[in-house]
């Protein structure tokens, strides 16, 4: 079973100089700060791991040479996305530090490819002895999952959240960025049903990844509920040039059909 330490020691790299960083996509942190998403650039990945907190608890109080950053790829795996030599601290006003950071060329080869299984799922940093010891699940190019059309669209809570993040599901995301449309939200817990319209400028992409980031997009009676029990799906399908009287008729439509507002979880 080959493992990180494995990579690590075929590229002469001393684990003591390493920090392994596995960021998440979450558009904003409990505590306010912005977080990362699908379309972060890689300046703004660099700018965002060089901030961190001045309490040594929360990150090291002197951080190692070379930060090793991978982002979640799925379940508990994480693909390793850049490698940054720390050239110190900047800035440190108490409350947060701002770390010189500089991309290298260390571990070049396996950027994007390397997988490996995270071992820590609560925790984001784990020092260099910790993930030596984690395994790697592939080295290769990720792989695109094919999308499979728009009525065949059934999506849970966690995979909702890998078409709006991951890479391997961009043609998931092309396709839904491409048309507005109707759809249902039905949480399995109850059965309790709830009919949306997507009619923003990023078509559905842009409603359903609301619904990643917060659970809820925003809506009352969604907030009061766990999003791990939602599942999603399309209704109708719209050209992007369709009036918007029709999208409003439509959605109208559904929730008389389906009894939503009497007996599901629309408001209005």
């Amino acid at each position: 079973m080959l493992t990180f330490g494995d990579v690590l020691k075929a590229e002469n790299t001393d684990p003591s100089e390493i920090l392994a960083i596995r960021h998440t996509f979450v558009e904003l942190h409990a505590d306010g700060h912005a977080g990362l998403n699908r379309n972060s650039t890689n300046a703004e990945i660099l700018e965002y791991t060089a901030e961190q907190s001045s309490q040594a608890q929360l990150f090291p109080r002197n951080p190692p040479r070379y930060w090793v950053v991978f982002i979640k790829d799925g379940g508990s795996n994480a693909r390793l996305h850049t490698v940054y030599e720390n050239h110190g601290v900047l800035s440190d006003d108490g409350n947060r530090r701002h770390f010189d950071l500089r991309p290298v060329e260390l571990l070049g080869e396996y950027k994007d490819k390397l997988v490996i299984s995270w071992a820590a799922p609560i925790r984001w940093q784990v020092s260099g002895a910790s993930v030596v010891k984690y395994r790697i699940q592939e080295i290769a190019q990720q792989r695109q999952v094919a999308f499979p059309g728009f009525y065949n669209c059934v999506l849970d809570f966690p995979m909702l959240q890998a078409v709006v993040s991951e890479p391997r599901y961009e043609q998931w995301r092309t396709a839904l960025s491409a048309i507005r449309a109707i759809y249902l939200i039905a949480d399995t817990r109850d059965g309790k049903l709830y009919v949306g319209k997507a009619d923003g400028g990023e078509g559905l992409l842009q409603r359903w990844a609301s619904y990643a980031s917060t659970g809820h997009g925003g809506n009352v009676e969604l907030r009061r509920r766990n999003p791990d029990t939602f599942r999603f799906s399309i209704l109708q399908v719209f050209d992007p040039t369709t009036p918007q009287y029709l999208i409003n008729e439509a959605e109208t439509h559904y929730k008389q059909a389906l009894l939503t507002q009497k007996f599901g979880l629309n408001r209005n």
